[in-house]
């Protein structure tokens, strides 16, 4: 779009919003899915940038994440291994996630248009869900998990068996898919705004869609009340956990009478991995209650929020893999010894 047409766009979109819908310029020129893009991006200098944001995350999610999922695959000393199991589930909805999201998103800044409300919309409200809930549940499994390890690891052979561990994935991705399920028939009491076809954002995420689909009450209270049960069951389960292992690491320390700060740090550097799992809930939270005030600073504080929770809802597939993955010893050798080969190799060669 150059600047001449982006220009005309705009002074189309001034007439809607004085409500000249008779005007017969707006009612023959007016592109409603580009006013649309541009009250979420008033800046058409900023799209590129956003674009190449989009695309890098895209693909480093998708190398990254592909290539863990692989090497675990191969590696018939970690693939049953209840951390690496949860992992690798926690990989899987994550690649999930970036499919479902990233191209609509990226073909939406392309494009300099909205998505149209269609199945395809549908889809992403119901992957969006499930998947959340999935990662969401994998990620207390993994802490769980360590925790048994560290604090029951006599009995972790018993607790952990491959029968229990195919219930847990079974569990998180049924309990998923139902959470999904029931937010989708509750969205449809609702009746579809016919007289607007594209959705006022990047992406059908909950609030987007159920404005769409004039605001039904059902699936809104099972979305922020069931929601809101779950996260906060999953934050106390981690919390117990992660507290209970750092307990027990600094119960050890005592008669040498020193600090345990290796289990401190770990600590810290999960919970603060945590953090960054629940940003997109956080960034979904915020704009309910700035809501409530009204003026330009509020749609412009408004507008970075939807645009961050776009960005937000690919962060954490890229992070995951680097920091369950690497941190970890025995994963971090299956994962690097490719390129440990190849150097091997071209040392000998040399």
């Amino acid at each position: 779009m150059t600047i001449t047409e982006e220009h005309n766009l705009t002074e189309q979109c001034d007439w809607l919003n004085e409500e000249n819908r008779t005007d017969p310029r707006v009612t023959e020129r007016l592109n409603a899915a580009g006013c649309l893009f541009l009250s979420i991006l008033p800046y058409g200098q900023a799209v590129p940038a956003v674009i190449c944001i989009f695309v890098l995350l895209t693909l480093f999610s998708l190398l990254v994440n592909g290539f863990t999922l692989f090497r675990l695959g191969r590696s018939d000393d970690l693939s049953w291994e209840p951390r690496v199991t949860f992992f690798t589930n926690l990989i899987m909805s994550d690649l999930v996630q970036t499919v479902t999201f990233a191209p609509s998103v990226i073909h939406a800044l392309v494009q300099r248009r909205t998505m149209e409300f269609s199945l395809w919309c549908r889809v992403q409200y119901f992957v969006g869900a499930s998947s959340i809930f999935s990662s969401l549940y994998s990620i207390t499994c993994m802490a769980m998990e360590r925790y048994f390890y560290v604090c029951h690891a006599i009995h972790y052979p018993v607790i952990l068996t491959r029968v229990r561990l195919r219930l847990a994935l079974t569990a998180i991705w049924v309990s998923s898919i139902s959470v999904g399920t029931v937010a989708t028939v509750l969205l449809h009491t609702g009746e579809e705004q016919k007289n607007e076809p594209f959705i006022s954002g990047l992406l059908c995420e909950p609030d987007v869609v159920e404005q769409h689909m004039g605001f039904p009450r059902a699936p809104a209270v099972f979305r922020k009340v069931f929601g809101f049960a779950t996260l906060l069951l999953c934050l106390l389960v981690y919390v117990f956990c992660y507290f209970r292992m750092y307990q027990d690491a600094s119960n050890a320390m005592i008669p040498f009478d020193a600090v345990n700060t290796a289990a401190r740090k770990t600590m810290l550097f999960y919970c603060g991995m945590l953090l960054l799992q629940l940003l997109p809930l956080l960034i979904k939270v915020a704009p309910d209650v700035l809501w409530e005030y009204e003026g330009v600073h509020t749609a412009t504080t408004a507008t970075v929020f939807h645009i961050s929770l776009a960005v937000m809802v690919l962060v954490p597939p890229c992070i995951n893999p680097l920091v369950y993955g690497l941190r970890n010893a025995e994963m971090r050798r299956a994962l690097l010894g490719p390129f440990r080969r190849w150097m091997e190799r071209r040392r000998t060669d040399v």
